[in-house]
């Protein structure tokens, strides 16, 4: 199969930006926020605050003996990471699923990066209105979870697609 070049640099821009934007605002979340009360915006939509998660996705995991949770979320998580990332490499579709994979391979390595330096991930972002509020996340969980929603999106299209020349 032959590589679309302008795809490839579009998917290698994604994912250094994506990391890159990560690594940064982790940093200052670090550097600004730890050991400080927690910032409001826009009346309260948005949070900022300071958070090490040794857990997984809402902290899933939080709880377990640390040498299990080290395991699962460096090792078992490295692994998954390589996997996906061969897989992705070997079955390119299209522009549009390419950058949603990027984006979730971005976002899981600059989480995967925290677990390695520092055993934990560093969250400090928190929106919603009144009581009903998300989870603290970061950047790469955006990532995360915008990859995932192109991907699915994308191979939506592709079905629909395929069904309709027939």
């Amino acid at each position: 199969m032959r590589i679309n070049s302008g795809g490839v640099i579009v998917v290698m821009v994604a994912i250094m930006a994506t990391i890159g934007c990560d690594r940064v605002t982790k940093h200052a979340a670090t550097t600004m926020l730890a050991g400080q009360p927690d910032h409001s915006y826009l009346a309260d939509t948005v949070r900022l605050g300071y958070v090490e998660n040794t857990g997984g996705f809402l902290s899933l995991g939080a709880g377990w003996p640390p040498a299990v949770r080290t395991s699962f979320f460096t090792v078992v998580t490295g692994i998954v990471l390589l996997a996906l990332a061969v897989v992705v490499i070997k079955r390119r579709r299209d522009q549009w699923s390419d950058l949603g994979c990027a984006l979730f391979l971005a976002g899981g390595v600059s989480n995967w990066i925290d677990r390695i330096a520092r055993g934990s991930v560093v969250d400090f972002l928190n929106v919603g209105v009144g009581t009903v509020r998300t989870g603290v996340f970061n950047v790469a969980d955006v990532a995360i979870m915008l990859g995932a929603a192109i991907f699915v999106l994308a191979e939506i299209r592709s079905v629909r697609m395929i069904t309709a020349d027939r």
